[in-house]
């Protein structure tokens, strides 16, 4: 049995390949160092014991199915978020839930695309997007995200990039894989763009609460009212509750000329049935209580001394660079080609992990062009995390290809 065609072109290579050989030396008795996804559980960041009560405590009456939409209290719940966040006219008519923002990220693009349409896509990028986009029918445009400005899209490079045939443009912020998080300014003139070519925008907020150093996620539902747009979020990462598949949408900048596309959307999400019910019932406890998150972020906490350590630790090795992240949970390095001349860097992963059972991300499957990056999550306690680091410097001492 062959699988469908339009599968050749879909690629989400952080669970390929690299993955799959990872799984093979685990059956074989070895032990890997996994800094390759960004799930905080397996590092003792457990999803906050009032969500877990409170589903605990309502799982009795979460055996039916519910709105297709979501529960309507957490649906108020998401609204109020993003009311507070400057987006003052969301209502609860206007979020919808899902399992997970991954269903939600196909879901808005199933419903939007035809056959050839474009939609643009920040480079580098969390490859669901863009492997969504050719599941649906679509074209990926990579827009360049500069490193030499510490990651923030170049507006020139994106406003390239519009044809006719262009849709939708993606926002990413913060940033996965690059940590990345948009200054106002850069953000305005993205959306300025949007709004000059009628495009829809997609943004991926997930990691909105996960902040360093005094940095501002800038909501853009708030600052541009008027451009059609779905915003996305969940509990997978500022709630550590990455298995609970509880995520979000908020349509915002709608007119009554667009309903026809969020008819499309209400009739994917009544063919799904409805979200995870228990999973629903995290999301008003979750949003409306102590948000602990901050306090893990700030100087002092755990994921701010850890992203601190690493970034220090992975810099401190001959050729390796590395913009400091200011958001998200993971470090997105590069090799200086002058140093370490890589033409392939799935293949020096797949080394990593098969000689120094450390696993990571190789760059070019966050649909960047050149094989001079890789990433680093940051989960990880400070002891693990000097033992993978440890064995990264071993390794790239001696590699050559």
């Amino acid at each position: 049995m062959k699988q469908a065609q339009r599968l050749k072109a879909v690629r989400y290579d952080i669970r390929g390949p690299v993955l799959r050989r990872a799984q093979e030396l685990e059956a074989a008795g070895h032990q890997i160092i996994k800094l390759n996804i960004g799930n905080p559980a397996p590092w003792g960041l457990a999803t906050p014991d009032p969500i877990i009560n409170d589903v605990v405590h309502n799982l009795a009456s979460a055996q039916g199915y519910s709105d297709a939409r979501g529960i309507y209290s957490a649906r108020v719940a998401v609204a109020q978020k993003y009311q507070n966040q400057g987006a003052t006219g969301v209502q609860p008519e206007d979020v919808m839930l899902g399992n997970g923002v991954s269903e939600l990220i196909v879901m808005t693009l199933q419903a939007l695309l035809d056959t050839g349409d474009e939609v643009l896509v920040p480079s580098p990028d969390y490859p669901l997007w863009t492997g969504a986009v050719s599941l649906c029918g679509g074209r990926a445009v990579h827009y360049r995200c500069d490193e030499s400005a510490g990651w923030q899209p170049d507006l020139e490079h994106l406003a390239s990039r519009i044809t006719p045939n262009t849709r939708a443009m993606v926002i990413i912020n913060p940033n996965n894989p690059t940590g990345a998080v948009y200054s106002r300014e850069v953000l305005e003139g993205m959306l300025d763009l949007a709004r000059r070519h009628g495009l829809l925008v997609l943004t991926d907020e997930i990691y909105d609460r996960i902040v360093f150093d005094g940095a501002v996620h800038h909501s853009a539902a708030a600052l541009a009212p008027d451009v059609p747009m779905i915003s996305m979020g969940g509990l997978s990462k500022t709630h550590r509750a990455a298995g609970f598949r509880s995520g979000w949408l908020a349509v915002t900048g709608f007119t009554g000329r667009d309903t026809d596309y969020l008819e499309g959307l209400q009739l994917l999400a009544n063919m799904r049935l409805c979200p995870n019910v228990p999973a629903q019932l995290a999301i008003q406890t979750a949003l409306g209580g102590y948000q602990s998150i901050d306090a893990l972020v700030r100087p002092g906490g755990r994921l701010h001394e850890q992203r601190e350590h690493a970034w220090r630790s992975l810099t401190a090795i001959p050729g390796v660079e590395c913009v400091k992240p200011e958001g998200a949970l993971y470090l997105f390095a590069r090799l200086d080609p002058a140093v370490h001349k890589i033409r392939d860097d799935e293949r020096m992963i797949i080394d990593l992990l098969e000689q120094q059972h450390l696993l990571l991300s190789h760059g070019t499957g966050f649909n960047i062009d050149t094989p001079d990056h890789f990433r680093v999550v940051f989960l990880a306690p400070v002891d693990v995390l000097d033992d993978a680091v440890g064995r990264l410097g071993t390794f790239l001492a001696t590699y050559r290809q």
